[in-house]
């Protein structure tokens, strides 16, 4: 019998909007690692309140990890809004740099004791792909900070901590794009360098498992993520077994991580919306063809998502990695 790790992205639902999903009283304060700001505010009130909202952040970090614990999730994907605007500053030049560092420590801790995965999704704008020397400088400060945090955090330099990226725009020139991000991949610093991934992208004009197994695997070794989702729009040739396969090949001794959603288009019976949105929650389990893999969860409604999924999951005789 199968048997499936699940996580989830970034939100906990019921921690961080207790009172709509958590069935809590009004008062109870929301947990949550995604306060931010607009940029006008961050011009404003300057580096003390970025500070402030990123410590909360960090130690709020803990209170997830601790719920996800007593709720049997051992796989948590950590956002990249901990540290708001982190482009415009060093984290040490924070006011509260010690008492962030401190909060990492005590969640990276938890994480080591209680063996959870933590992966991150650095978001789309970053392109190694690109030939605009700025846009690639900017790609390298933002994936060199989630390196950074996760360094800080105590978790390992190797993809079971991914840091994971599309590879995203091709430029009317996917040889070039190809040729400049597996090029500009030696320009990251150790700590996200040793922990990047590629996953397939959802545009057949884009990148499928195939082509990133052939042209940057290959190459440099990166592994890919299969996005079972994704793949139903850029296939590659392959079907959705033999997409797996070959992603799953290329982590070595590191257990590989595929991502999960449905259509959301289908799941309101709604054409107007995009077949390839994601979906709120689940209505078919998720299928690894037998591969011990992580899945990662990407609908909308985060961990009750992952509950729809234990239950799938459960009625297809697949047993579900608890503690």
């Amino acid at each position: 019998m199968n048997n499936i790790n699940l996580g989830y992205a970034c939100i906990n639902m019921q921690l961080s909007c207790p009172q709509q999903w958590g069935n809590q009283p009004r008062g109870v304060e929301r947990i949550t690692t995604n306060r931010t700001m607009i940029r006008r505010t961050f011009d404003e009130r300057g580096l003390p309140y970025a500070s402030e909202l990123a410590l909360k952040n960090c130690r709020d970090l803990l209170k997830i990890l601790q719920w996800n614990e007593a709720h049997d999730i051992k796989f948590f994907r950590l956002t990249s809004n901990m540290f708001p605007w982190a482009s415009e500053y060093n984290l040490s030049d924070l006011p509260d740099f010690n008492a962030i560092r401190d909060a990492l420590q005590a969640a990276g801790d938890f994480v080591r004791l209680h063996e959870h995965r933590i992966t991150s999704h650095p978001g789309p704008f970053n392109k190694l792909t690109s030939p605009n020397e700025r846009v690639i400088l900017n790609t390298i400060r933002d994936l060199d900070h989630h390196g950074e945090v996760f360094d800080m955090l105590g978790l390992s330099r190797t993809p079971y901590n991914k840091l994971n990226i599309h590879v995203g725009a091709h430029y009317n020139n996917k040889p070039m794009a190809l040729a400049n991000f597996n090029k500009n991949f030696h320009r990251l610093s150790e700590g996200a360098k040793s922990r990047l991934t590629v996953e397939n992208d959802d545009k057949a004009s884009l990148y499928s498992t195939k082509e990133l197994h052939d042209e940057v695997y290959l190459k440099i070794g990166i592994p890919v993520v299969h996005d079972l989702h994704h793949h139903t729009f850029c296939t590659g040739g392959l079907d959705q077994e033999e997409a797996l396969l070959t992603a799953a090949m290329t982590w070595g001794d590191i257990k590989p991580v595929v991502h999960y959603s449905q259509s959301r288009s289908v799941e309101h019976d709604d054409p107007k919306i995009r077949a390839n949105a994601h979906s709120d929650s689940y209505w078919t389990p998720v299928n690894t063809c037998g591969l011990d893999v992580d899945v990662m969860l990407e609908c909308k409604h985060k961990e009750i998502g992952l509950y729809a999924m234990r239950d799938l999951l459960a009625k297809g005789g697949v047993l579900v990695e608890r503690t």
